[in-house]
């Protein structure tokens, strides 16, 4: 069983750099794959970080918008995160990074592709403990693992209507903040920017096929 309150958050300020490094890597992130329902969750009331952002800058709760989840539904979410994206021999599981808080901060920004996601996930959030209490739980986190993955699994299958493109919405969140994350481009073989070597030239054994002559 996970303590989730022993899952720790992650800061404002690298919150901030998550969000603008997924918005820009992941062009999904950027739109919504569905409409979202039109009823309107709780309104945004954050500002924003404008349109230059200082980087260096220690935010605190509260400079940049307030958050949205609930404990009930960051522990929902961090469930969800690593089922999505479970620890494996290779790489740590999505919670682990913090996705759950990439989550969170990313339905709170006060944008509208933002806005339109946030309805969708929160709506998404409540169905889920809908359908525990119709399965006999008293929350989607409170059911078994068999039963948690076979809601998902239902839901990964239906990705045209609610609920199934909430849960598409939400993997794709997933997946976008931890594939943004060090380890998770480590994990995609992702090297960026890196110094190499000193250069020089061409290896022999292309040379050789080329039928050419090192300088």
């Amino acid at each position: 069983m996970k303590d989730f309150d022993e899952t720790p958050r992650i800061e404002r300020r690298v919150a901030m750099e998550w969000i603008l490094s997924a918005a820009a890597s992941v062009p999904f992130l950027g739109e919504t794959a569905f409409a979202a329902n039109s009823e309107s969750a709780a309104p945004v009331s954050g500002k924003g970080y404008g349109p230059d952002p200082d980087m260096v800058k220690a935010y605190n709760p509260g400079d940049l918008w307030p958050l949205t989840f609930s404990s009930a539904q960051r522990e929902l979410v961090i469930t969800l995160s690593d089922i999505i994206i479970p620890a494996d021999e290779q790489s740590p599981s999505a919670s682990s990074q913090g996705v759950h808080d990439f989550v969170d901060e990313w339905i709170s920004s006060p944008y509208p592709a933002q806005k339109s996601d946030r309805n969708l996930v929160l709506k998404g959030l409540a169905w889920l403990d809908e359908e525990a209490v119709r399965r006999g739980s008293a929350n989607f986190v409170g059911l078994s693992d068999t039963e948690q993955v076979e809601i998902c699994k239902e839901l990964a299958f239906k990705p045209k209507e609610f609920p199934g493109n909430f849960f598409l919405k939400l993997r794709d969140l997933v997946a976008g903040g931890y594939y943004t994350t060090p380890l998770g481009m480590q994990d995609l073989g992702y090297r960026g920017n890196i110094p190499m070597p000193e250069w020089n030239g061409p290896p022999k054994e292309v040379l050789d096929l080329l039928g050419l002559e090192p300088e």
